[in-house]
């Protein structure tokens, strides 16, 4: 595990400009532990990959998250600031790669979704489709009253305590935030998808990086590996420079 450099970061965000948010998220993984293998990100927890995605983020932006939210009760607008240290309180060390429940009188053994899960379910048709997929992908064996039972034909209360019990397991899956309306004192819970977010700033990033290489690139004659090369503080004053002449 290490830190991404700008070159690295600037080629993720090139790969993945066009790819889905769980293909971006394993790029960014791939490039921060180049020891490990692609199918074994792509098979981790997707609360643990996103652990790693906080860590990763922490690294190139620091620890402050900035964002809006809109309430739904008089559309007045949020500015929020939280830090990631208050989203990794409800981490857990380490989960048992199978669990089970008994609830009803069904026996369930299942794992937690990870990102081939994401992919699988991509391309489903509505909300209700993806979940029953994403159900059967993670369900093992059932049981009820020792007789074999298909995912689908699970009551809505089993399908219930499985999803609880999953989010329960891997809490950083499902980060959930209780926002307070200061204009309408509207309380309300939002998710919060670090994937989706993180991207959101590389891409911001990464536009303004390459105009930066253009302007000084045609100011000067460099070539992109060398305006690369220079530090962050270098590079923004050769362009306060050449906007002054």
């Amino acid at each position: 595990m290490r830190p991404i450099t700008t070159h690295e970061l600037l080629s993720v965000w090139e790969q993945g400009s066009t790819q889905p948010s769980h293909r971006q998220a394993l790029l960014l993984l791939e490039a921060a532990y180049p020891e490990s293998v692609p199918e074994q990100n792509a098979r981790i927890s997707l609360g643990r990959r996103d652990s790693k995605l906080l860590t990763i983020r922490e690294w190139l932006f620091g620890t402050q998250l900035e964002s809006l939210a809109v309430c739904p009760s008089c559309r007045g607008q949020l500015q929020l600031s939280f830090d990631i240290a208050e989203m990794r309180t409800a981490e857990k060390d380490s989960e048992a790669e199978v669990l089970e429940l008994t609830v009803s009188d069904y026996e369930l053994c299942f794992r937690l979704p990870d990102s081939e899960d994401l992919a699988a379910i991509d391309h489903g048709k509505n909300v209700t489709e993806s979940r029953s997929l994403l159900l059967t992908r993670c369900l093992l064996a059932v049981r009820h009253y020792g007789r074999e039972e298909r995912a689908g034909q699970l009551p809505e209360t089993v399908v219930q305590a499985v999803s609880e019990r999953m989010a329960e397991a891997d809490p950083l899956a499902d980060i959930r935030l209780g926002l307070d309306c200061p204009f309408c004192r509207h309380t309300w819970s939002a998710p919060f998808d670090i994937a989706t977010y993180f991207w959101s700033e590389i891409d911001a990033w990464a536009h303004r990086l390459v105009r930066e290489v253009h302007i000084l690139a045609s100011r000067y004659g460099w070539s992109e590996a060398d305006i690369l090369s220079l530090s962050t503080t270098r590079r923004h004053t050769y362009l306060a420079m050449s906007a002054n002449v």
